[in-house]
């Protein structure tokens, strides 16, 4: 059983953040809302590692990844139609299975 007490707990505040933009602000607070305290504070932790200096690696590397994915902008999808050949191919795939079907009806 491990007995040494090497957890790590990172704090952020983000409404206080000198690094972050006020769009960035506004955009961290909205996707990570289930992680901030009712302060606005951003909790983690890490206790994997047996030691503490891995463990506060482990912690910052998770923020990190956290934030980044956080202030990600997501890129608009485009909408597309399906190219000429791809709606002549399905149409007839689907003539193939009916002939397919008819062929196995009894008269």
């Amino acid at each position: 059983m491990n007995k040494v007490n090497s957890k790590v707990t990172l704090k952020f505040d983000v409404a206080k953040s000198q690094v972050l933009t006020a769009e960035e602000k506004e955009v961290v607070l909205k996707k990570l809302a289930t992680k901030l305290t009712t302060e606005g504070v951003l909790v983690l932790t890490a206790q994997e590692n047996r030691s503490q200096l891995e463990n506060k690696q482990s912690v910052i590397l998770k923020f990190d990844r956290l934030l980044a994915k956080a202030i990600q902008i997501k890129k608009a999808r485009r909408p597309t139609k399906p190219s000429k050949g791809a709606i002549q191919k399905r149409i007839e795939s689907k003539k193939q299975h009916s002939e397919k079907k008819q062929w196995r009806q009894k008269f």
